[in-house]
């Protein structure tokens, strides 16, 4: 996994944008392939039947991306709605934005804009949260070891996942992927070799501040 920082929304939203009658509902949602993507495009169609049009993209971490315009004129609605998404640094979210028509149309510059500020307001709602590798580091230490490394996670920057008391304490602690390293390093040095770090698995999890 990369030790890149991994940006995407913090929670799924939807915004409504009234432009000359026309009212534009754009959805926003956190999605991890393009399977969920789509259904969620589907879900939003299903949400309002009489809707004209309900545009979408998608943009993934791992770079694919995909939009469309469902019958509006091309490059009008789906294109600014991923350009909307490109703009904040965000992936692995889907936006579907659906329009009812007012009856009054508002030429190629005024979709454009329209599905670009519903867009923009979703992703204004939904907010960014930011997430970066985590290890996990399983540990089997003594009860008077186990007592005193808790102590120290806050500073050495780990955050306990798990505990299961035997004759031994095994624990489980996560920390940036980046630190494992490092705090396997201390631990041994901590309990003069008594501990035996091991790599647990590798997952994403949030920034810490």
């Amino acid at each position: 996994m990369s030790g890149e920082l991994f940006r995407t929304i913090s929670v799924d939203t939807e915004c409504e944008l009234e432009e000359k009658r026309s009212t534009f509902i754009a959805a926003v949602r956190r999605v991890s392939t393009a399977a969920e993507a789509e259904a969620f495009v589907k879900e939003r169609k299903k949400l309002h039947p009489s809707a004209r049009h309900t545009v979408f993209a998608y943009l993934l971490r791992d770079g694919s991306k995909r939009y469309g315009d469902d019958s509006e004129p091309q490059g009008t609605a789906g294109l600014p709605t991923l350009a909307a998404i490109e703009r904040r640094g965000v992936s692995d979210v889907c936006i579907a934005t659906t329009r009812y028509f007012g009856g009054i149309l508002l030429g190629a510059g005024g979709l454009t804009r329209a599905y670009g500020g519903a867009a923009n307001l979703a992703l204004d709602a939904a907010g960014v949260a930011e997430f970066i590798p985590y290890t996990d580091v399983i540990l089997e230490l003594s009860y008077a070891d186990h007592q005193r490394l808790v102590q120290e996670l806050p500073r050495l920057g780990a955050r306990e996942r798990s505990v299961a008391y035997t004759d031994v304490v095994t624990l489980v602690v996560g920390l940036p992927a980046a630190e494992a390293a490092g705090f396997a390093a201390r631990v041994v040095d901590m309990t003069a070799g008594r501990a035996a770090p091991v790599q647990g698995q590798t997952y994403l999890d949030t920034k810490p501040q």
